[in-house]
């Protein structure tokens, strides 16, 4: 993809202050990272957490930079365009956007933000509008489909420059949708920015992302995810959650709700627990915006409320409710209380919950099945906040459940003193476990176990084929074909 642009076409939506050189000159590419800069970009000074751009100035000018962007004072070189903007990262994304020819306006685009069920949710939208023959893309913590063709993304909602291009190759491809999880990081950095939002939803909210690098506060954390309501034309939200007055205070879109317990636009009822030989799932009836059962072979009440989002767009969007019926009962996401067939005797499911919340919420949805037990296998993250490991081993005891502590991602830290940490969680309930350190003896140790109406989970990797012992050593491990290679051993 060849752009060549004038710089007077990229700025005309963005508040700026001209400071000296041409605004007719040709620009043939946008960076933010000084080592990609060629002859004729244009280079956006950002201010980040370990590195400011405005340091490299020097370096993307003799790289060929003609152009600079930026927030704070700088010494100015005569032959070089200085543009001043009060936020870097918001011009970048608005920058990013008509660079690609605003993209967003092309397509009909789905936002999705809460601190759970946004990739489940947006698979099955993906999944529902590709039954009914429509061309889709997906923007996620999974990575990215284009036309069916899966892309790698380093963020759930990746830098607007790379987030931008993405939806321009969707619209080159033909996508007539586009599905993104905009996470509360991406809201915060305005890497959305720009983005015409056709409809926003909001899941959830819980404790998540809070930490010197991230949030400050809870409140912070809320008040950056209800930017996506400001941005969007229709609001779809959940009016269960306890959050849920907080989030519709004051936003400007279109409100439409979706409920298990209150009245809402759609709202499910006579919710069963469904089981078959190794599979969990549920069934339902809705009533308001679409009537009829529903099912899913995804197992648990979150569910319920993952369809009824999928549905809700789905029907707004004037997809044949045949259509819905046939994909959620089809529907597989990958690391997200994923289903792996071992055995006719127990359940085996990998999913992505890495903290107390998601632990606890996995945990009684699969107690609500009544299995003989539930062994959890799991870990927890080096080189991120200890609470965190006492919480999920506090968690896993309290619901009576086994431990099989392992590795997740210990990223330098001895794996053996992070389960020991969890350990100490776990002995707040005198919770059963077992530390192995090697994560695919844990999961073999855990299939040898197993039991007639068993249930293994294994928690926090989810949908990651990787290891991360070091920050240079990233080394390739998938739970899905341990279990795989285990069972045709």
């Amino acid at each position: 993809m060849v752009i060549n642009m004038k710089l007077k076409q990229l700025l005309s939506e963005l508040d700026y202050q001209f400071i000296q050189g041409s605004i007719d000159q040709k620009i043939s590419q946008i960076d933010y990272d000084s080592r990609t800069v060629k002859e004729g970009s244009l280079f956006v000074c950002i201010v980040g957490a370990q590195v400011d751009g405005h340091c490299f100035i020097d370096d993307v000018i003799q790289k060929g930079a003609k152009v600079i962007v930026v927030e704070k004072e700088v010494e100015y070189k005569e032959g070089i365009t200085y543009i001043q903007v009060t936020d870097s990262r918001y011009a970048l994304a608005l920058l990013s956007c008509a660079f690609f020819n605003h993209p967003s306006r092309q397509m009909t685009v789905i936002g999705l933000t809460g601190t759970k069920g946004k990739t489940t949710t947006s698979y099955m939208v993906q999944s529902i509008l590709e039954k009914a023959h429509k061309k889709v893309g997906i923007i996620g913590t999974i990575g990215s489909i284009i036309n069916g063709e899966f892309r790698e993304t380093k963020n759930t909602t990746p830098e607007s420059f790379e987030l931008q291009k993405l939806m321009s190759e969707m619209v080159e491809c033909g996508c007539e949708y586009c599905v993104m999880e905009v996470s509360s990081q991406g809201l915060m950095l305005n890497r959305v920015a720009g983005i015409d939002f056709d409809y926003g939803v909001f899941t959830n909210l819980s404790p998540d992302h809070i930490g010197p690098n991230e949030h400050t506060s809870f409140e912070h954390y809320m008040a950056c995810k209800k930017k996506l309501f400001h941005m969007c034309k229709v609001g779809i939200f959940n009016r269960d959650d306890r959050h849920y007055m907080n989030m519709v205070d004051g936003v400007t879109c279109q409100i439409q709700t979706y409920s298990i317990c209150n009245k809402s636009d759609l709202q499910a009822s006579q919710i069963e627990l469904s089981q078959g030989q190794g599979t969990l799932g549920v069934t339902f009836q809705t009533q308001g915006l679409l009537n009829g059962t529903f099912e899913t072979d995804i197992p648990g009440q979150f569910s319920v409320y993952n369809s009824l989002v999928a549905m809700m767009i789905c029907k707004l969007l004037n997809i044949q409710t045949t259509y819905i019926q046939t994909a959620l009962k089809q529907v597989r996401v990958k690391g997200r209380v994923e289903i792996v067939p071992y055995s006719d005797d127990f359940t085996v499911l990998i999913d992505y919950a890495h903290n107390a919340f998601s632990f606890e919420s996995i945990l009684e949805t699969i107690s609500q099945y009544h299995p003989q037990r539930i062994i959890c296998v799991y870990g927890a993250g080096g080189k991120r906040a200890k609470s965190r490991r006492y919480e999920v081993g506090q968690v896993v005891a309290k619901m009576k459940a086994m431990s099989i502590l392992t590795a997740d991602n210990p990223r330098g830290e001895s794996v053996l003193d992070i389960c020991q940490d969890i350990v100490e969680g776990i002995k707040k309930y005198n919770g059963e476990y077992v530390i192995i350190e090697d994560r695919k003896e844990a999961i073999q140790y855990a299939l040898d176990l197993a039991k007639k109406n068993d249930v293994i989970l294994c928690l926090g990797k989810g949908h990651e084929d990787y290891m991360i012992y070091n920050d240079n050593q990233v080394v390739h491990f998938s739970e899905r074909e341990v279990i795989e290679e285990y069972k045709n051993k």
